[in-house]
């Protein structure tokens, strides 16, 4: 009988010991995948692509309105305009790789606003378009980035042969310059200097003279950066018309750009100047759009 006690024993430990390591086993689990999140961001989309947490998006200006933070992309929301001043995202080749899904096709007001976002009727009848500053086609990749896409904090007003014209041709190339980029920190944002009128009955929404787009390749061996401003109108000129440097666009909005990313002496580098043989535009959509998504 004593024999057989010892040996229960035994066994009890045994199973003891074991139920012991696999609580352990579980509670590492959960740590490495709790340390993932928390510094990698989650991944809320097809497989390997990652939504950066807010905490790491060290790419996002400073801000004069209300940050906020969506899945793949952040912006600042400026209520006297019903507008972001700034849209900011990275936008990776393996994005673009990804299968298309819908198109979204339904704008809807951003919840996310305390004091409301402009709405879709705000628009309507009113002679401009409801412009993308995060395009739907970077946002392509997911279901949930292309929802995002369409929220009205993410729109600005923009006459038709312009959202159709020179914006959609610049979203297109920084297109293929990310291809090339494997990554881009892209930055867009309304032009408030001169505006040129509000419209909206629910909203008073500021129609923009200009719009600007900050391009920053910070993960390539060749670091360059580039912005562009575009006046809210017609164009026929060419892209490169319209390059100029990133603290030129500083100038004109009083914000801050990349630095909380890289250093003082490489931000003065790199925003300072720009090389626009590293940025070659497509003289194929340039003729499209003169010839055709001008007038469409």
């Amino acid at each position: 009988m004593a024999n057989l006690r010892r040996n229960h024993q035994a066994q009890t430990r045994g199973l003891q010991t074991t139920f012991r390591l696999v609580i352990f086993l579980i509670i590492a689990v959960f740590a490495l995948v709790g340390g993932y999140i928390w510094f990698n961001g989650i991944k809320v989309g097809p497989p390997d692509i990652v939504a950066p947490p807010p905490m790491l998006r060290t790419y996002l200006p400073n801000s004069n309105g209300d940050t906020i933070h969506h899945t793949y992309y952040s912006l600042s929301f400026l209520e006297n305009h019903e507008l972001a001043e700034w849209v900011a995202y990275p936008l990776t080749k393996q994005q673009l790789q990804m299968p298309n899904v819908e198109r979204e096709d339904y704008f809807s007001p951003d919840d996310k606003i305390k004091t409301g976002s402009a709405v879709h009727a705000d628009y309507s009848g009113s002679g401009y378009t409801r412009g993308h500053l995060a395009p739907a086609g970077d946002m392509a990749f997911d279901d949930i980035a292309m929802k995002e896409s369409f929220y009205m904090s993410n729109m600005a007003p923009q006459i038709k042969e312009f959202n159709n014209g020179v914006w959609k041709e610049l979203e297109e190339n920084v297109r293929d310059w990310t291809y090339k980029a494997e990554t881009l920190y892209i930055i867009a944002g309304p032009i408030l200097l001169n505006p040129i009128k509000k419209i909206g009955k629910q909203n008073k929404v500021t129609v923009p003279s200009a719009f600007y787009k900050v391009l920053l390749d910070y993960t390539g061996e060749e670091k360059k950066g580039i912005a562009f401003v575009i006046p809210n109108k017609l164009s026929t000129e060419r892209l490169e018309t319209y390059m100029v440097s990133i603290d030129s666009i500083e100038s004109l909005t009083g914000l801050d750009f990349f630095n909380d990313m890289i250093n003082d002496g490489e931000e003065e580098k790199l925003e300072s100047s720009f090389n626009p043989a590293l940025w070659k535009v497509s003289d194929k959509r340039y003729e499209l759009r003169i010839n055709k998504w001008n007038y469409e």
